[in-house]
């Protein structure tokens, strides 16, 4: 993995934290049986997790 890897999935984990968070302050769950958006850690974390999966599929693997 190089450089640019890491910066490219960094982006993607910290825009997933904002909109993961932004999720639960928007729609969340009110009746709290909900398991990702009961609670503003589970959310922010899972929309993290999500952000750095979809932006590391942007990266091109280097060629052997």
């Amino acid at each position: 993995m190089n450089k640019k890897t890491y910066i490219v999935t960094g982006i993607g984990v910290v825009v997933g934290l904002i909109a993961g968070y932004l999720y639960y302050q928007q729609i969340g769950c009110a009746s709290g049986t909900c398991a990702i958006t009961s609670k503003p850690l589970n959310s922010t974390l899972y929309g993290g997790l999500m952000g750095g999966l979809l932006f590391n599929l942007f990266v091109s693997k280097p060629k052997k």
